[in-house]
């Protein structure tokens, strides 16, 4: 499953997502892997939990580059129970236009591999055009 937070900066959201990322791993059987920009909130995150830095893969550019780097990370690790993706609007050059097929791509390896996405936006849900929140669940 995908679930979505959704607001413009400064609304909660990273913290939102720490807390929730904290409490999961507690509890979690699996892996819970913490996507973001740069690694200010390495510290902020329980030490189970890989954060990848988004930073150190500067040569990801696009939707299809990332969707082909979380193929890579699925691919060294089989018991993810969780990505937590931050602000996907501030890494490799995301549009808003790009969000409705990245999401698609994202359930549909969510399905396959049997995991969750958590993502957050940096948007409201109005500026958000082609994308089908129905298929989605919305933490906010």
């Amino acid at each position: 499953m995908v679930k979505l937070l959704i607001g413009h900066k400064g609304t909660g959201k990273t913290k939102q997502m720490i807390d929730l990322a904290n409490d999961q791993i507690e509890n979690s059987k699996g892996s819970v892997i913490f996507i973001n920009k740069n690694s200010r909130l390495m510290y902020d995150l329980k030490y189970r939990i890989r954060v990848i830095c988004m930073e150190d893969f500067e040569h990801i550019t696009n939707s299809d580059e990332y969707i082909g780097f979380i193929y890579g990370i699925i691919s060294s690790d089989h018991d993810i129970e969780t990505v937590y993706i931050d602000s996907i609007l501030k890494h490799a050059d995301f549009s808003l236009g790009d969000l409705p097929e990245f999401l698609q791509r994202l359930d549909a390896i969510s399905k396959n591999y049997g995991m969750n996405f958590v993502v957050s936006l940096s948007a409201e849900m109005e500026e958000m055009i082609g994308v089908d929140f129905s298929g989605y669940e919305l933490l906010n």
